[in-house]
C-alpha cells in the first residue's frame, strides 16, 4: 500500500467537508475577518532590501540579487519548485485538428497537442490557438489559463451569441482588434484539488522511489504555471503568433497561476490577474477574507506542503504578494477586483499592485499612484501597472473584458 493512502483518503473526506469554489465565502466561516477595521496595523517584507539587509538602488542590483533571492523564497516555500527530472522527458507538439472558417470565416482555429513522455511515463494537454485571419501576421496574443476543459464543447460558437464562444469569452471582438487567443485548460496535467499526484505530469519527475512531491517541489498551481510556458515554447514555432508579445490572464484561481506564470517566464510580456485573491494579487499580512490555514485546509496542494508550515502565521513570511507581482516588472501587469467578493480581498488586491510599483519605478516605468483605492468603474489604463474594482462579485464580466482589451492595446498596439 502507498505510503500516502491513509493520508489522501482522510485529505479527500476533509475536501469534500469543507471545500467552497475559490473566490466564494461561506456565511459559517466566522473565523474570517471581513471587517476592514479589524485589519489593523501590518509590515510588509521589504522588496528594495536584500537578504544580507543591503539597500538596492541600481536596476542592476534588483536584476542580479534581489529578484533572484524573491523568486527563490516564492519557489520553495509557497508554490513550489519544478523538479529535475531523473530521466529526459521528451515533448513534441502537433496540430491535430485545423479549422480556417471558424466563427464565420474570422478566425482558424487549432487543435495543438503538446506531449511528454519519459521512461517513467506519458502526459498531455491540448491547447487551442485562434488567429484572426484578417490581421497581418504575426499577431499578440492573450492566453488564458482556463477552467474550461479543451475538449470541451465550451469552445465552439455560440449559437445565439455568433461573435462569441459558448462559455461566453467575447472572441470575435478580441479578433476584430487584431489579437490571437491561446487557451491552457488547467485540469490537463494536474487535477483541479489534485491530492495523490499519481497521474498526470508529476510522476514523470519522479525519482527512484519516489511517490509524492517534496515538500519545496511544485503544487498545483505551479503545475499549471509549467503548462502556459510550455504551451509558449509551442506559440514560439508558431508563424502565425508574435511570441514576444503574449500576455498570460487568468481567472481566481488559474489568475493566481497566471501571476506565478509570468513572474517565473519572462518571456511573457504582460499578466493579467483577475480576482486572483489569496496567494494571488491580495496581501497575506492583511488578514481578511481567505487566508493561508483557509487555502491549505481546502485545496491543501495548491501550494506546496511547506506553504502550511505558515498556516496562521502568515506574518512570519518573508515574502508577501507585491512582491511576486513586482516580479513581473518591467513587463505590464493588469489587476482587477469585484466589490463584492470580499474573500478576495478587493482592497487587497489593489495594494498588492500598488505596493509592487516600488520596483517598478526603480526600473523607469510607472506605477500606481495613490494607496486610495480608485472608485468603481474608474480603470487604471495608462500605466505600467494597472487596476479597476467593478461592481458585483467573483466573475469575468464584460466591462472586465473591455477594460482588459484597453489595456492590451496600450501596451501592445500603442494606442
Amino acid at each position: 500500500m502507498k505510503q500516502s493512502t491513509f493520508a489522501v483518503a482522510f485529505l479527500i473526506m476533509c475536501f469534500f467537508s469543507l471545500s467552497v469554489s475559490a473566490g466564494q465565502s461561506k456565511e459559517n466561516d466566522l473565523d474570517v475577518n471581513y471587517d476592514e477595521g479589524m485589519v489593523g496595523k501590518y509590515e510588509l517584507p521589504p522588496l528594495l532590501v536584500t537578504a544580507e539587509g543591503k539597500p538596492v538602488t541600481t536596476s542592476q542590483e534588483w536584476r542580479t540579487i534581489r529578484r533572484p533571492q524573491i523568486l527563490a523564497l516564492f519557489s520553495d516555500i509557497l508554490y513550489g519548485c519544478v523538479p529535475q527530472p531523473q530521466s529526459p522527458i521528451k515533448t513534441e507538439c502537433e496540430v491535430v485538428k485545423t479549422d480556417p472558417e471558424f466563427l464565420g470565416g474570422k478566425a482558424t482555429r487549432k487543435d495543438v497537442r503538446i506531449r511528454f513522455e519519459n521512461d517513467r511515463g506519458k502526459a498531455e494537454m491540448i491547447i487551442l490557438v485562434f488567429v484572426p485571419n484578417k490581421a497581418e501576421k504575426p499577431v499578440p496574443a492573450l492566453m488564458l489559463h482556463t477552467f474550461d476543459n479543451t475538449r470541451s464543447t465550451n469552445f465552439q460558437v455560440n449559437p445565439d451569441e455568433p461573435t462569441k464562444l459558448k462559455n461566453g469569452w467575447p472572441l470575435g471582438d478580441l479578433l476584430d482588434r487584431g489579437y490571437a487567443l491561446v487557451v491552457v485548460y488547467q485540469g490537463s496535467l494536474a487535477d483541479h484539488n489534485e491530492v495523490e499526484f499519481s497521474k498526470g505530469i508529476a510522476p514523470l519527475f519522479y525519482h527512484d522511489g519516489q511517490s509524492f512531491p517534496k515538500a519545496n517541489e511544485w503544487g498545483v498551481i505551479a503545475i499549471i504555471a509549467w503548462g502556459g510556458m510550455r504551451a509558449l515554447d509551442y506559440i514560439e514555432t508558431d508563424k502565425d503568433i508574435d511570441a514576444k508579445r503574449v500576455a498570460i490572464m487568468g481567472h481566481s484561481k488559474c489568475g493566481k497561476a497566471a501571476l506565478w506564470t509570468a513572474a517565473q517566464d519572462e518571456r511573457f510580456a504582460m499578466a493579467i490577474s483577475a480576482q486572483s485573491g489569496c496567494a494571488g494579487a491580495d496581501l497575506w499580512n492583511r488578514n481578511f477574507g481567505e487566508n493561508l490555514e483557509k487555502m491549505v485546509t481546502r485545496f491543501p496542494y495548491w501550494l506546496c506542503r511547506n506553504a502550511g508550515d505558515f498556516a496562521g502565521r502568515e506574518k512570519d513570511l518573508p515574502v508577501d504578494q507585491h512582491m511576486l507581482i513586482a516580479l513581473i516588472a518591467p513587463r505590464p501587469v493588469y489587476v482587477y477586483s469585484g466589490e463584492d467578493d470580499k474573500w478576495a480581498d478587493p482592497r487587497g488586491e489593489y495594494l498588492g499592485a500598488y505596493h509592487a510599483g516600488e520596483v517598478y519605478r526603480l526600473l523607469g516605468k510607472t506605477a500606481l499612484e495613490s494607496e486610495k483605492s480608485p472608485p468603481l468603474g474608474k480603470a487604471i489604463i495608462k500605466s505600467d501597472v494597472g487596476y479597476h474594482i467593478r461592481k458585483g462579485g467573483h466573475s469575468v464580466e464584460p466591462y472586465d473584458w473591455e477594460q482588459i482589451m484597453r489595456f492590451l492595446a496600450y501596451h501592445f498596439m500603442g494606442k
